[in-house]
């Protein structure tokens, strides 16, 4: 570990790209406290007290953002939306399927439209929160101090300003930092409730509400599941691959083996997210008519400790694992391009044969991925049926935070890795050209 940083501090480069990147999400957490005009913060922390459920949940990904009614309180959840609406597109619209293989130029006409959808959802949501605020005024009086047309438009502007100016430093770090800027926006807000969340149990354990005993069970049981999600996010099914003899002028190269590697987890964190967008967004709609009675009832069946509401969590997870595996891996494209490098899986005829073989591989191994995600984001609740804890360890917030932490190291490994490659190449070439040079 020791002396991992200080290769790190060795390359200009790499700790230029660190510096950079924790510098942007630090400029991402002094913003969630920047509150957005015309709202008193302190009674929209007493709503998200209150409304722990549907709400406590979407304020998790924001990183704090919604419970400070901050300007950044819609995060970068509709960008997220826009690529994930775009994907599915790209599978029923010849015209975007298109675009998705032009390389490089197609990539940035997609990422151009999924600007486009992030403004366009950011002001629905904005509009939204906007009304949901002014229908909450009667029940918390003084959360909006200035009502009316003014605060509507003053507030859609700042919460879409916000989540635009969140996706632009989500681009800088991709670009000119180190990982994936959106993942680590989302994963700097998770992380920062931690903390809090250790304290206020650690408080807990002091007051004796909970048994040091329990407390000590707890701590084992949040290792175990960091150290399983780190090993399935790790585990791959490698199906072997054999390439072809190749015949160079008069020379004859033997056929090279590798293998094709299929993720257990192939979906990745997205399942979970849109899952409980879903989910939210009827409880969001049921606080529109808070003096029907069905209204009532859908919010009590959809409060995540509801056992209704994490059946159906886990059905949709386990659907969106199939769906969204489906649309990033097509087992033809792979199995035509196999065929055309000259390579085939041992023992499988090239063609249609090992379309349907890597099928039914991916099918096995998503079907325990997509029942490994769905176990890890119920796991809150059946801590908490457990201990009397207000803070949800486990679950989507601490799978995204591990996956994410996993690809920024693998990342600076990569980085490591070349620099240290260019360095033995360079020597090499040096030796080289010292044989080359004559002596005196």
């Amino acid at each position: 570990m020791v002396s991992t940083l200080t290769n790190i501090a060795k390359i200009p480069e790499l700790r230029a790209r660190i510096l950079f990147t924790l510098g942007l999400l630090a400029i991402y957490r002094l913003g969630v406290f920047v509150t957005t005009p015309g709202v008193d913060r302190s009674v929209m922390t007493e709503v998200i007290a209150q409304r722990a459920g549907f709400l406590g949940l979407f304020n998790l990904f924001t990183g704090g953002a919604l419970e400070q009614l901050s300007i950044f309180a819609l995060g970068i959840m509709p960008y997220i939306s826009a690529a994930i609406i775009l994907q599915l597109l790209a599978v029923v619209v010849p015209t975007l399927e298109r675009l998705k293989k032009e390389g490089e130029q197609g990539r940035k006409k997609i990422t151009q439209y999924t600007r486009y959808g992030t403004v366009l959802l950011a002001l629905i949501q904005g509009t939204g929160i906007a009304f949901y605020l002014e229908n909450l005024n009667d029940e918390f009086p003084g959360l909006v101090t200035v009502g009316g047309l003014s605060f509507r438009l003053i507030t859609i502007i700042a919460l879409t300003t916000g989540t635009v100016f969140l996706m632009w430093l989500g681009e800088q770090i991709t670009e000119r930092g180190i990982g994936n800027g959106i993942s680590l926006i989302i994963f700097a807000g998770i992380i920062a409730g931690f903390p809090a969340g250790a304290i206020s149990t650690m408080e807990q354990v002091q007051r004796g509400e909970i048994n040091p005993l329990a407390s000590l069970i707890l701590l084992v049981l949040i290792l175990a599941t960091v150290a399983f999600i780190v090993f399935v996010e790790r585990a791959q099914r490698r199906i072997p691959v054999q390439y072809a003899k190749r015949t160079v002028g008069r020379k004859v190269y033997s056929g090279q083996a590798s293998y094709l590697p299929l993720k257990v987890n192939t979906s990745g964190v997205i399942p979970p997210i849109f899952a409980s967008s879903i989910l939210i967004f009827p409880s969001t709609m049921a606080g529109y008519f808070q003096d029907a009675e069905w209204a009532s009832t859908l919010q009590i069946a959809l409060n995540p400790l509801d056992w209704r509401y994490n059946v159906l969590y886990v059905i949709l997870i386990i659907f969106f694992c199939f769906f969204y595996t489906a649309v990033t891996f097509n087992p033809v494209d792979v199995a035509d391009n196999m065929k055309r490098a000259g390579s085939f899986v041992p023992g499988i005829r090239p063609g249609k044969k090992t379309a349907e073989y890597i099928d039914y591989v991916l099918t096995r191994i998503t079907t325990g991925g997509a029942l490994y995600v769905a176990a890890v984001c119920v796991l809150p609740v059946i801590m908490m049926e457990w201990f009397p804890i207000s803070f949800l360890y486990g679950g989507t917030g601490l799978l995204i935070v591990v996956s994410v932490g996993l690809d920024t190291v693998q990342q600076i490994e990569g980085h490591l890795i070349s620099r240290h490659y260019e360095g033995l190449t360079g020597q090499r070439m040096s030796r080289i050209r010292d044989n080359l040079t004559p002596s005196a």
